[in-house]
C-alpha cells in the first residue's frame, strides 16, 4: 500500500479476459444536428473530438440521443477516442453512444480508456462504424466466474484518482499555488 495516499492498487495476480463491446454495452448511433440548425444552449453536444471529452459544442437543441452515465466512442474524426459523460450530452452521427450494462462512474472511465488504447488501429480511412464497434474486443479485468470484475476496475480507478489529486495538491503545495 502506498504509504502517501493510502491507496495502491495494481494489476498483479488479475485475470483477464476479452470482451466484445456487445457483451458488456448497447451501441447507439448518434445524430447529427446541422451547425445551421444548432441553438445556442448548455447541453453538451458530443462529436469527433479527441479535445474536451469529444464535447464541441453547447447548444439548446433536444432530440432522443439526450442521455447521462454513457461512453461516446468517436467513429470518425479522431477515431476511436472513447470518453465518459456522466452529465446529460447530445450525441452526433460522428459518434457511437455505449450505454452501459453495469452502470458505475469508475468503470465506465476504466472501460473507456481500455477502448480508446486501440485508437491507433483506425484513422480517416478506417472508421470505428457500429458493424466495426459491435466486433471490436477489449481487455477486461475478471472475476472468479470469469465476468468483468467492476469492483477491481472501481477500486483500480478511485485508487487513480487519488494518486492524481495528491500529486497534484503536492504540486501546488511545492510551488506556492493556491
Amino acid at each position: 500500500m502506498n504509504q502517501k495516499t493510502g491507496n495502491d492498487l495494481s494489476f498483479m495476480g488479475i485475470k483477464w479476459d476479452s470482451f466484445m463491446i456487445t457483451d458488456i454495452a448497447e451501441i447507439i448511433s448518434g445524430r447529427i444536428i446541422p451547425e445551421d440548425e444548432r441553438i445556442a444552449g448548455n447541453i453538451p453536444y458530443v462529436t469527433s473530438s479527441a479535445m474536451n471529452n469529444g464535447v464541441t459544442h453547447f447548444i439548446g437543441n433536444v432530440n432522443d440521443t439526450l442521455e447521462s452515465e454513457c461512453i461516446s466512442v468517436n467513429s470518425n474524426g479522431s477515431v476511436g477516442y472513447a470518453f465518459y459523460h456522466p452529465y446529460e450530452a447530445l450525441y452526433s452521427s460522428d459518434c457511437r453512444k455505449l450505454r452501459l450494462k453495469y452502470k458505475n462512474k469508475y468503470a465506465s472511465i476504466f472501460i473507456a480508456v481500455s477502448i480508446t488504447s486501440q485508437h491507433e488501429k483506425y484513422n480517416y480511412g478506417y472508421k470505428l462504424g457500429t458493424a466495426r464497434l459491435m466486433r471490436q474486443k477489449i481487455m477486461l479485468p475478471v472475476n472468479q466466474n470469469g465476468e468483468p470484475d467492476y469492483a477491481f476496475m472501481e477500486r483500480f480507478m478511485k485508487c487513480t484518482e487519488q494518486k492524481l489529486i495528491h500529486e497534484y495538491i503536492s504540486v501546488k503545495h511545492a510551488t506556492g499555488g493556491g
